[in-house]
């Protein structure tokens, strides 16, 4: 529900902000609520774990984000969209062979090519860009294969049986570390006046202690509950909420090509989530 509402925060922010700006501070902002919320050191790590939530750190805030912002940078808004929507297949794939108790049902693909169709309806809509831009492509699914990964490692870590808020804060601090020499060479400006301005710092609360640190602890949670395949494929409520926020705040129309794709998005989701299942399996012989 949130994620799906900060396009509308970072199209604020980039006003006068760049994307690397936005992204560095939202994670600082993300990483002091953390420690606020649980300033408890996490000790007694051994070698491998660090290693892993540093790669989950890597993964799913540096490359992530980065792949993404810059996908979008140089390739149609609409192609991202798209592409960047394939994550749940990527990490349902990754998760059948590298987790145990990760299968993957009929219903899942199903539920998936449903969804693809109805995510392509949203992101479409209305738009006359209906090109190829490979960079910009090929970053967006990059930036797929980095969330997978991360998913899969969250999944892993989910058994250690440490502390969530913990678990979130190391790999923000790895995020963080791992993201300075790409703000070293993309260049970041120190303007406390403007980051601290009415005009700005909702934006970026919202971003930083809400959309980050309460987002991505609540997903790890998720993933430790109910497994990484089932979390991923709320990532397809992504665009229908964003076409929901549209309406109401921006005042978008809701054209039949949107509501159409809402429609079939939402059915994808419920029928990858195995809700039904009987669509997909013959009956058994009497």
């Amino acid at each position: 529900m949130v994620w799906g509402t900060t396009f509308i925060t970072t199209k604020i922010l980039l006003k006068e902000f760049t994307p690397v700006e936005i992204l560095f501070t939202r994670f600082i902002l993300g990483l002091a609520a953390l420690t606020l919320a649980y300033p408890r050191r996490l000790k007694g790590l051994s070698a491998k774990q660090e290693l892993m939530l540093a790669g989950a750190g890597l993964t799913g805030v540096t490359l992530y984000y980065l792949l993404e912002n810059v996908a979008l940078s140089i390739s149609y808004a609409s192609n991202v969209g798209v592409l960047v929507s394939i994550s749940p297949c990527i990490t349902a794939i990754l998760a059948s062979v590298f987790l145990k108790n990760e299968r993957l049902a009929p219903s899942f693909f199903g539920g998936f090519a449903i969804a693809i169709v109805g995510i392509i309806l949203i992101s479409f809509n209305g738009t006359e860009n209906f090109g190829l831009s490979p960079k910009g492509d090929i970053m967006a699914v990059a930036a797929c294969f980095m969330w997978a990964i991360y998913s899969v490692i969250i999944k892993k870590v989910g058994e250690w049986g440490i502390n969530n808020i913990q678990i979130t804060r190391r790999i923000f601090a790895y995020g963080t570390l791992f993201m300075l020499p790409f703000v070293a060479v993309m260049g970041y400006r120190v303007r406390p006046q403007l980051i601290f301005s009415l005009e700005f710092l909702p934006s970026f609360i919202y971003l930083g202690v809400i959309a980050s640190a309460a987002c991505f602890a609540t997903w790890n949670m998720a993933i430790k509950l109910i497994g990484a395949v089932k979390t991923s494929i709320y990532i397809y409520l992504i665009p229908v909420i964003t076409v929901v926020m549209s309406y109401f705040v921006l005042n978008e129309k809701i054209t039949a090509m949107s509501f159409t794709g809402t429609a079939l998005t939402l059915l994808g989701l419920i029928i990858s989530e195995g809700r039904l299942d009987f669509l997909f399996l013959k009956r058994k012989k009497a």
